[in-house]
């Protein structure tokens, strides 16, 4: 048997496989499936309430993460919508909807009556027809305590110029999924990957589909060439021709029982039609080796298109297992894949072009404000990583990794900048998004917006709720358009194990003594406290330890132009609110 007739065979049995695995997945999740709807249906049952549409302005949404984020193809406004947040006990899905206006910088909460039941990790993808369409599909529910999970394979879309939600029933489409990656493309919806989880098995697809806008019936692709293995939370992008780029992802594979190993995907392939997006045109796989400067290793990175023919990718996390736990490196860098050239490098940061350091680096300036090809044409410089620990109450140790993908002789020169500066009284720090994954990302005019998203502090998660931005062809500075809220942190500890559950009365009772015990060492300054109680002590020894990533917090809030003393003390202030409010 010749090479082709082996791989066509060991192709065939791949599938088998697969097609075992995904019965074997589906019979296990139908018992969870089966209790999750009937929760599902009480939200829903709650929904049909609503009779009109309602629009009204509001606060800056909840801290959340692996919602979607849309630009308005007609208006300047952001659609967020979906998304989830843990607090370390309880799981909370949403499907409300939220509108930016992005002139005035303002938000606005829009009910509509017979919305998408809640979810996160959906899809959602914006067409310009009829005053405008955002499509969403798939996605999952959890349960309250994150244990059983239920994946949507419902097609729902909202004509954004009536404010109206449509479900759209059409059969043959991907099975239950989320973490899958969907665009629109030559009036179709391609949607390729994802998984599908039940508490005790789990299986990732590589299947790709297609909604045909025009007929609204779904195909299944059969794409001729190797592809792609399976995964989930890849990069997805079009190319103007209607060819799809995927990049990275995630996946993972059982080992043996109750191990399993992840795999963190760097490949990159093209799926190429020639057709002009009709039912029976034929899609070939064909694997991509691009120049440049690849992204690090990373999963929940978050994805957009930018201007000039390019992609981008921003943030995600790097996990590296060691023995008894689990570090995370997370980031916030971006890096542009530029479509035409198969090209990657790294978007490096400019600085705003003040007077005085026009005068203070004479032509040096000119040649920092050139356009996008001459940063293009640098030599590629290998990223520079500044590498931060962030310490938890009960002393884990959470590595925080921050790109910066300048040069190293840049670095050196804005640190010699920012001494110059500061003797001005003035710090010359960088306002930037702080390192997450799982954020949500939409361009608009040339400008990327970036909300929300997570990182983690040993078992503790940080849910975001700021809203950053930075124009993509200047690619100047970042901009605060939210702040984060350190009141809206909220972290519940697990419940206790059988042995701690005996005191739990006591420990109750100790937290009011601790309470009383603070409020009387502060009256009464002389007297000795009771051994156990140590607020203060514990407190100040959490700030010693976190106040690097508090202090960062405040200076990217407060702007360049913040005295050092009052930066430290508006990060003092924070780390202490978010502290007791979590205690």
């Amino acid at each position: 048997m010749g090479k082709k007739g082996k791989r066509e065979k060991k192709g065939k049995g791949a599938e088998k496989t697969a097609a075992k695995m995904e019965r074997k997945v589906s019979r296990r999740a139908k018992k969870e499936e089966e209790d999750l709807e009937a929760l599902i249906a009480e939200f829903q049952s709650l929904d049909a309430k609503k009779t009109q549409v309602i629009e009204s302005s509001c606060p800056p949404p909840s801290p959340r993460l692996n919602g979607s984020l849309s630009a308005h193809p007609e208006k300047d406004e952001l659609i967020l919508f979906g998304g989830e947040y843990f607090n370390g006990q309880k799981t909370y899905l949403y499907n409300d909807l939220y509108v930016y206006n992005i002139r005035k910088n303002s938000w606005s909460k829009v009910e509509i009556p017979n919305p998408p039941p809640r979810r996160c990790a959906h899809q959602a993808a914006v067409v310009p027809t009829a005053g405008g369409q955002l499509w969403v599909f798939g996605g999952e529910f959890a349960s309250p305590n994150g244990e059983q999970f239920y994946h949507y394979k419902d097609l729902w879309v909202l004509h954004l110029a009536t404010k109206t939600w449509e479900q759209i029933k059409a059969s043959g489409g991907p099975s239950g999924r989320s973490g899958h990656r969907m665009v629109a493309c030559k009036r179709q919806l391609i949607i390729f990957g994802g998984f599908h989880e039940s508490a005790r098995d789990y299986i990732y697809y590589n299947d790709v589909y297609a909604f045909h806008l025009d007929s609204f019936t779904w195909s299944k692709l059969v794409p001729s060439g190797i592809g792609p293995a399976p995964r989930s939370g890849c990069q997805m992008a079009t190319s103007p021709e209607g060819s799809i780029i995927i990049y990275g992802g995630y996946s993972k594979q059982r080992v043996k029982k109750d191990v399993d190993k992840g795999t963190l995907h760097t490949d990159m392939f093209l799926l190429k039609t020639e057709g002009a997006g009709k039912e029976e045109d034929k899609w070939a796989w064909s694997r991509l080796n691009p120049s440049g400067v690849k992204p690090t290793p990373r999963s929940g990175f978050s994805v957009a298109i930018g201007p000039n023919n390019r992609s981008l990718l921003f943030g995600g996390v790097h996990d590296e297992e060691e023995e008894e736990s689990i570090e995370g490196d997370f980031f916030n860098d971006i890096y542009f894949y530029d479509i035409g050239k198969n090209r990657w490098f790294p978007g490096q940061l400019k600085g705003p072009k003040s007077e005085k350091r026009k005068r203070r680096r004479g032509r040096q300036a000119e040649a920092e404000g050139a356009g996008d090809e001459e940063m293009e044409k640098q030599p590629p410089q290998g990223p520079v990583e500044i590498v931060k620990e962030v310490v938890a109450e009960d002393g884990t140790v959470m590595t925080i990794k921050q790109v910066i993908s300048g040069p190293a002789e840049e670095k050196e020169r804005s640190e010699s900048e920012e001494e110059e500066e500061e003797e001005d009284g003035a710090l010359g720090q960088q306002v930037e998004p702080c390192p997450r994954s799982n954020a949500m990302l939409a361009v608009k005019h040339g400008i990327l917006y970036v909300y929300g998203g997570m990182f983690e502090v040993g078992d503790r998660q940080f849910t975001l709720s700021d809203l950053y931005s930075i124009d993509l062809h200047k690619m100047e500075e970042w901009k605060v358009l939210v702040e984060m809220d350190p009141k809206a942190q909220e972290w519940l500890e697990e419940s206790e194990s059988d042995e701690e559950e005996d005191d739990t009365e006591g420990a109750e009772g100790g937290e009011e003594e601790e309470e009383s015990s603070e409020e009387e060492s502060e009256d009464e300054g002389g007297e000795e406290q009771h051994p156990s109680v140590q607020p203060a002590e514990k407190h100040v020894d959490y700030l010693s330890r976190t106040e690097q990533y508090w202090i960062k917090l405040a200076r990217s809030n407060m702007g360049v132009d913040a005295k050092e003393k009052k930066v430290v003390k508006v990060a003092h202030a924070m780390a202490k609110t978010f502290y007791e409010d979590s205690v």
